[in-house]
C-alpha cells in the first residue's frame, strides 16, 4: 500500500475511527500510526477488559474486536488508495459500506500488560473484497495474537 493521504484526510480518519465510532470510543482504542505498510492502535489494559479475574488476563473478546477494528482499519485505507482523487464525501461513503466477513484469531499467549498494540496491514484488496493480517503485542512486545480480517470494502 502506498499512502498518499493528505494531513486532513489522516486527521479525519484518525477522528472517525477513535472519536465517531461508538465501540471504538468505548475500548479506548487510539490510533498510533498510519503509513505506508501498515496501521497501527493501542489499547490501555483496564479492569472491564479482565476476562480471567485470577491472572488478571485481557478478555478474548476484548482481544479479536481490537484486531478487527485494526484490519478493518488497514482495509478502509487500501480503499482509499484506489478511490485517490475522490472527494471526501465519496471516500466516506465507502467506510459506511465497510464490513467483516470473515474473522480468525489465534491466541498465542495470555493477554497481560499495561497496553497493547496491534498492527494491521493488507495481504490482497479487490474492488469488493481486503483481506487483513493482524498482530497485538503488550507492553513488553510479546507477541499475544494474530488474526487474519476479511471485509467487504465495495
Amino acid at each position: 500500500m502506498d499512502l498518499k493521504l493528505d494531513a486532513e484526510t489522516l486527521a479525519l480518519i484518525k477522528t472517525l475511527f477513535t472519536e465517531q465510532i461508538p465501540f471504538n470510543r468505548l475500548l479506548g482504542l487510539q490510533v498510533v500510526s498510519l503509513d505506508s505498510d501498515q496501521v497501527s492502535l493501542r489499547l490501555r489494559m483496564r479492569e472491564e477488559f479482565i476476562g480471567n479475574f485470577i491472572r488478571g488476563t485481557l478478555h478474548g473478546g476484548v482481544i479479536s474486536a481490537t484486531l478487527d477494528v485494526t484490519g478493518g482499519l488497514a482495509a478502509f485505507l487500501g480503499v482509499l488508495q484506489k478511490l485517490e482523487g475522490e472527494s471526501i464525501r465519496q471516500k466516506m461513503e465507502r467506510l459506511s459500506r465497510l464490513g467483516t466477513i470473515d474473522l480468525r484469531i489465534d491466541y498465542l499467549r495470555p493477554g497481560i500488560g499495561e497496553f497493547f498494540v496491534s498492527k494491521g496491514f493488507i495481504l490482497r484488496i479487490g474492488n469488493k473484497v481486503a483481506v487483513t493480517r493482524m498482530e497485538l503485542h503488550n507492553d513488553r512486545q510479546q507477541l499475544i495474537a494474530v488474526g487474519t480480517g476479511t471485509y467487504i470494502v465495495g
